[in-house]
């Protein structure tokens, strides 16, 4: 099956034009490759109102299955995309978040610093990710294997939750 999907980058400078957006255009490629029919890719200022606009036009507006934010995850006073997150979902998923820490912190210590989170909002999983390119590479190549299945749990597809992973499977003949 496939699924849409949209990247939200959340930056004050790339929005100003100050800095061109590249850690946007990593995520829709690595979603393109996954088989993501990529729908849509804007840039909005470090502000909460703007950016719990776009989320929630991106998953009731255009149906999106997929959301993904880059950038205002950090401890800076103007990075609030977990808090605007968090604001339009009616569910959290904070499994995603917890393992794209993890999986970031066997490459630096820094990301125990990250305050990504991940949730529902209707049909639509929104999951933010760190704003650089490397470690958007990093974070979404983490969660990004398992998200088809939940996302087909979240439309009504035909997930079968009790059946093996891939990776559980090749683990099982391995054996």
């Amino acid at each position: 099956m496939m699924f849409t999907a949209a990247v939200l980058t959340v930056s004050d400078r790339c929005f100003r034009g100050e800095r061109p957006d590249e850690a946007g255009p990593a995520a829709a490629e690595m979603l393109r490759e996954a088989g993501y029919r990529v729908t849509e890719t804007a840039v909005v200022p470090d502000e909460a109102e703007d950016i719990q606009a776009a989320l929630i036009r991106l998953a009731d507006g255009a149906d999106t299955a997929l959301i993904v934010t880059s950038g205002g995850t950090g401890f800076s006073p103007r990075d609030v995309t977990p808090e605007a997150t968090l604001a339009v979902c009616l569910r959290a998923a904070p499994g995603i978040a917890e393992a794209m820490r993890q999986a970031s912190l066997a490459v630096t210590p820094r990301a125990m610093l990250s305050r990504a989170a991940a949730g529902i909002r209707g049909r639509s999983l929104i999951v933010n990710l760190p704003g650089s390119p490397t470690a958007v590479r990093e974070n979404l190549g983490a969660v990004l294997p398992a998200l088809a299945h939940g996302l087909e749990m979240l439309r009504g597809g035909p997930a079968d939750c009790g059946a093996p992973s891939q990776n559980r499977r090749a683990e099982e003949k391995a054996e």
